[in-house]
This record gives C-alpha cells, structure tokens and sequence, in this order.
C-alpha cells in the first residue's frame, strides 16, 4: 500500500517511516503508562464491588459480548455451554492448561487426524495396530479420566469412613 520493502534496507531508504514508527510505539507505551498510573484507584474501586453484582456484570457483559460478534443467538448458547464446561472443570479438578493447549493445537490435531484416516481407507483401526500409538492413546484416556477416576476413589473412602 506505502510501495514499501520489508528488510534492512527499510531503515536507509525510508528513515523517517521506520523512527516515526518507533516514536509512536514509545509514545504508545508512555501513554498508557500514565493512563495505567491515573486509573489504579478505579481498578481499585472495582474490586470493592460485592461479589454478586460484579459476576452479574461479568453475565451481562459476556452475553452482550457474545451476541455483538456475530449477532447470532448460537453464540450465546456457545458461551453457556462453555461456561457450564468450565464450572464442571472447576468442580472436578480438571487444568485449564489442557484445554487451552487443545485450543491451540487442534486444528493441526484435525488435520493429521484427517490424514491419517485417508491414509487407512478411513479405518480406526490405524491407531489401535500400532503399539505406539495405542500406548499414547490408551495414556491420554487415562489422564483424562483421572480426575473422576481420583473423585470416585476419595468419595468411597469418605463412605467408608
């Protein structure tokens, strides 16, 4: 759009774009350092606020939130069902690192899945024939399954108790 090359020789043929560039991020970070500074007693308000007026809030704003991305009522059922997801995580123990981790990888997860079922004609089949595979798959159910599996135990030993 500017006619411009990225690369080293940006800072010889264009100096005044690339330390223009840099003074705005400069100024940028000041700014918002003193903003920051200015609005801590606000922050600090917030957190006086009591706890159920402030998760109404939270509700209000996430539906809103949800509904203004796409103006569609499905994302607000989306944002439900995840957050009942998240209450049953936070019930039973479960990490929230794993499911960001899936967040993050399964769209390549998707795709070597998708490949490795055209590879075997569609069969499940490929990932129980081999010993690896079936070790890793048999692994990750098991720590998936570990936190009930733990609840179960500690709720028995309470009955017995």
């Amino acid at each position: 759009m500017w006619g411009l090359r990225p690369g080293p020789m940006l800072f010889q043929t264009n100096p005044d774009l690339v330390w223009g560039l840099i003074a705005s991020m400069y100024l940028g970070n000041l700014m918002l350092l003193l903003m920051n500074l200015f609005t801590i007693p606000a922050f600090v308000a917030v957190l006086r606020v009591p706890y159920m007026i402030l998760m109404g809030l939270i509700v209000v704003f996430s539906t809103v939130g949800a509904y203004s991305a796409n103006n569609n009522l499905f994302d607000i059922w989306m944002m439900l069902g995840l957050g009942v997801l998240g209450y049953l995580m936070k019930k039973l123990d479960y990490p929230v690192v794993p499911l960001i981790l899936a967040l993050v990888l399964g769209k390549l997860a998707e795709n070597s899945l998708r490949q490795a079922l055209t590879l075997s004609g569609g069969s499940v089949a490929i990932f129980f024939t081999r010993p690896i595979s079936a070790t890793f798959i048999a692994l990750a159910i098991l720590a998936y399954l570990f936190p009930v599996i733990q609840w179960l135990v500690r709720s028995t030993m309470r009955e017995k108790a």
